[in-house]
């Protein structure tokens, strides 16, 4: 299931790749070599950023949630205080996930070359 999941990882990653050139295909008129780099690059690395951020998050998160049933498994009198714990614990794994995506836009937004 692993490699599967690195291949569909890798997969998307190329097809964002590939399909980057073609939206910029429509801009070369206008923007200059440099900007078309910088912006091929910023797409390339958002893509591959997003996808680690999103498998990472999804792994933690599914490791968090088994190890939080395990607990309450062996213990259903401390339920509340575990799921309590479960649920903060989530959402501050999904917050990263959240700032790399932020980061990411930020990344594809700005534009060095207005300055």
């Amino acid at each position: 299931m692993g490699r599967k999941l690195a291949w569909l990882g890798l997969a998307v990653v190329g097809l964002l790749v590939a399909l980057t050139s073609v939206a910029q295909a429509a801009e070369v008129v206008q923007k200059s070599e440099a900007e078309l780099r910088y912006f091929a690059i910023a797409a390339a690395s958002t893509a591959f950023g997003l996808a680690i951020a999103a498998i990472g998050g999804a792994f933690s998160q599914s490791r968090g949630i088994s190890s939080a049933l395990e607990g309450i498994a062996r213990n259903p009198g401390a339920s509340g205080s575990i799921t309590t714990a479960m649920i903060i614990g989530l959402a501050l794994i999904e917050s990263l996930v959240i700032y790399v995506l932020v980061v990411c836009l930020i990344l594809l937004i700005v534009n060095p070359f207005g300055i």
